[in-house]
């Protein structure tokens, strides 16, 4: 379950990451520890995410918290890139990973299978698209469940 306060803490921490030409990914505060942990991920959008990028984005967001007192008790704040996700959503992360490894699973069986492995090609508005030994596989993207980078190829 999300924390109350990390909407707020979102809608402060978003315009801090945009004028540092960086991108709020995702935020979790965790009370059960002492003192809480704040722990904000942040992405980069030119370049690698790097610790100059974390340290900038720690000092900025710190002031903007302080200022606005929305966190009351003491608390350590963690800024940090959350990686690489092994499944892929976003039209710019089927972009980028063109070319690489990956499993699609799908919902339903599709030609006999429910999951398929291979080099990623594309994904449009109708199929995933992908490369197994020089053969075009096409699988419909509304049955398509999850496809991730698939690091045993």
């Amino acid at each position: 379950m999300t924390h109350p306060l990390i909407p707020q803490i979102i809608e402060l921490a978003t315009p801090v990451a945009e004028a540092l030409e960086l991108e709020v990914v995702s935020a979790v505060f965790h009370t059960n520890q002492s003192p809480p942990v704040l722990r904000v991920d942040i992405r980069n959008r030119q370049e690698d995410t790097g610790l100059d990028d974390c340290e900038r984005m720690s000092r900025a967001l710190e002031a903007a918290l302080d200022a606005t007192d929305i966190i009351p008790e003491a608390y350590v704040l963690e800024i940090s890139s959350p990686g690489i996700s092994r499944q892929l959503a976003t039209d710019r992360e089927f972009i980028s990973f063109k070319g690489f490894p990956v499993t699609v699973s799908a919902s339903e069986a599709y030609h006999g299978h429910v999951e398929w492995a291979g080099q990623l090609i594309r994904r449009d508005e109708t199929a995933v698209y992908l490369n197994q030994k020089g053969r075009i596989i096409s699988i419909p993207r509304h049955l398509v469940a999850k496809v991730e980078l698939d690091e045993r190829q």
